[in-house]
């Protein structure tokens, strides 16, 4: 096979990959379309925007924001609820640090000789963190609160 077209397929096969990776409300809707399609007009342009409200089911959130990254359940006397918490993350500026030193070798024409300095490297500190975005309770299959930070 020419190297070129090998090249080509390859690099459109990994971008096939990473497409797949990536989700949005249109793919989502797409893996369900017989759920969509029943919802009426209003409905569905909430999903579209990514948008909830009391009442959607499970599957209607999922629609709108995907797979959440965390999901618990708690039972108690008054009935059982499923949570669903979607976060976000980032890297936040941590300053600069110091890392290490640099060596230069050069050569020092007075002493005829070969001398090394060393000075000090810093670099910019980044540290990931995690904030809880949106937490969604369900009670009986149905959205009863939306906790979201603003």
């Amino acid at each position: 096979m020419n190297p070129r077209k090998l090249l080509t397929i390859t690099l459109a096969g990994a971008a096939l990959l990473f497409a797949a990776g990536c989700q949005t409300v249109d793919t989502r809707i797409a893996e369900n379309p017989q759920l969509f399609a029943s919802l009426d007009a209003n409905t569905q342009a909430k999903i579209k925007q990514g948008i909830i409200d009391l009442g959607f089911t499970e599957d209607m959130v999922y629609l709108a924001l995907g797979a959440p990254d965390q999901k618990r359940e708690s039972r108690s006397a008054a009935g059982s609820q499923i949570v669903w918490v979607y976060n976000t993350y980032f890297e936040r500026y941590d300053g600069t640090h110091f890392v290490g030193y640099n060596r230069r070798v050069y050569f020092d024409p007075f002493l005829k000789t070969y001398r090394m300095h060393y000075f000090p490297v810093y670099a910019d500190a980044y540290r990931s963190e995690t904030e809880e975005r949106i937490r969604v309770v369900f009670e009986n299959g149905r959205v009863a609160s939306i906790e979201q930070s603003k």
